[in-house]
């Protein structure tokens, strides 16, 4: 059993080495919606990742060396386990997290997962020939490389796990987690069932609060032994990763913070794209890195958009997570719940607020819509990250596309348009990783995604996602 019950609060455990490892202290998980504790987490020190260290080096050298079609099999039992558990760590994930079990929440998080995780699990890099001629044989291959820590935020905590996982193990690595500690049952129930089919020592999990002195995430970052570090969150958080991994030339792969732009062209047709805007903005509640943070729209459709996006909001009811009908949960975090408060707080004094604006109970913030902003005005500039959206008038176009790019992030980016190739037009002149036309935030397992400028380092999914998990070895014959 990985958990046991003291004083009404469920008592959750690392895996180490295939085992369930106690902590010396233990920390409150609250939830969101109501503030009630849903389980105690073990605080790791710095023995114990020290041990998980050690025991995924140990178990290193027989899984990279089994035969690729073996670690398949094994992450396809992963999925079906995943899919049999499916109920148990959506509900696990709302208590933490808050988003609601519906619409695109937890339970559509642990779907999005199991897909993820089936799409990676077929992708092999196999051997490329560079030469094969009379001057001699060149080949490329890809050698696995090491322990990799995975160190992952509250926002998707068993998507962007299995993000993290999946690949490295496919390629032949093992893993240390460490989840974010508003979230990190759910990542520690996952591991639990990965153990019951891995080798031990294969996937590991330790947790711990970021006030430590010396936390668990910055134990991992500077470990000798840990080859890679792939990160999710901030980009503070991931230069602070770039210094402490740099000591021992370890591969970095960093998905760090966005502040996405969109830009409606002046043919687009406000009722038509509100629905699109509005989840490309709200989805999870604006708590995503790739959600459309500020909408530059031109002036002749400007008043257009902005009553369209608002008669969409108020249909979309928020409410506790556990409620079916709720379909936006709460800020899961109180410093998030602060930093939106305080962004619209100043936007309000400014601009005009079509919807929302003030906060509700608790953690919890409405859809809120603000236009009458410009770049330079804080809710414009800072990443919100939460549910609200500024909405900046612009009547040249090379004027939105500069302002769009004014800023040190590089995400992703979306252009609205009824002419699809005036879109693509538009699409190609902005400085980001990804950018979608009449959507915004819809990555694919297929399609690799990182950010440019200060939102990232490397990529994530697909081939050249599973490549970051690697070294090249060329072999001269």
């Amino acid at each position: 059993m990985s958990t046991e019950t003291q004083d009404t609060a469920t008592r959750y455990l690392m895996t180490v080495n295939g085992q369930c490892r106690s902590a010396d202290t233990y920390f409150k998980v609250l939830n969101p919606s109501s503030q009630d504790t849903v389980g105690l987490a073990p605080q790791a020190n710095q023995h114990d990742v020290d041990a998980a260290v050690a025991a995924a080096q140990a178990a290193f050298p027989a899984w990279s060396s089994t035969p690729h079609e073996e670690r398949v099999a094994l992450c396809q039992q992963i999925v079906t386990l995943m899919k049999n558990n499916s109920e148990a760590l959506a509900t696990l994930i709302t208590q933490e997290q808050g988003k609601p079990l519906n619409g695109l929440g937890s339970r559509w998080e642990i779907a999005g997962a199991c897909a993820w995780a089936e799409y990676t699990a077929s992708l092999n890099l196999g051997v490329k020939v560079l030469q094969d001629n009379e001057e001699g044989r060149l080949e490329l291959h890809r050698k696995p490389l090491g322990v990799v820590a995975s160190i992952t935020p509250w926002n998707f905590p068993v998507l962007i796990a299995i993000w993290h996982i999946m690949p490295a193990l496919v390629t032949g690595n093992t893993v240390v987690i460490k989840p974010s500690p508003y979230t990190p049952l759910s990542t520690l129930k996952l591991v639990e069932l990965m153990n019951q089919v891995l080798p031990p020592g294969v996937v590991n999990a330790v947790a711990g609060e970021d006030n430590q002195e010396n936390s668990v995430g910055q134990m991992l970052s500077s470990h000798p032994d840990v080859r890679k570090v792939v990160f999710t969150g901030s980009t503070a958080t991931g230069k602070s990763i770039m210094r402490t991994a740099a000591d021992s030339m370890k591969r970095l792969t960093l998905e760090l913070g966005g502040n996405d732009a969109g830009i409606v062209l002046p043919d687009a047709d406000p009722n038509a794209i509100a629905e699109g805007l509005f989840w490309g903005a709200f989805i999870n509640n604006g708590q995503t890195c790739a959600a459309l943070k500020r909408l530059y729209v031109h002036d002749s459709i400007h008043d257009e958009v902005c009553d369209a996006l608002v008669e969409f909001a108020k249909q979309i009811p928020y409410g506790d997570g556990m409620d079916e009908g709720s379909i936006l949960g709460p800020l899961c975090t109180p410093f998030q719940f602060e930093k939106v408060s305080r962004l619209v707080s100043e936007a309000a004094i400014k601009g005009t607020v079509h919807l929302g604006g003030k906060a509700a109970n608790g953690q919890f913030f409405p859809p809120t819509i603000i236009s009458g902003l410009k770049n330079g005005d804080s809710l414009v500039d800072e990443e919100q990250f939460g549910p609200a959206l500024p909405i900046i008038r612009y009547t040249n176009l090379d004027d939105a596309i500069q302002a769009a790019n004014d800023s040190s992030a590089g995400l992703g980016g979306s252009v609205w348009s009824s002419d699809t190739q005036a879109a693509a037009d538009v699409a190609k002149r902005l400085e980001c990783g990804s950018v979608w036309i009449n959507r915004h935030g819809m990555i694919q397992p297929n399609a690799p995604f990182g950010g440019v400028k200060s939102s990232g380092l490397g990529v994530e999914f697909g081939e050249e996602g599973l490549a970051e998990y690697t070294d090249i070895q060329v072999v001269f014959n």
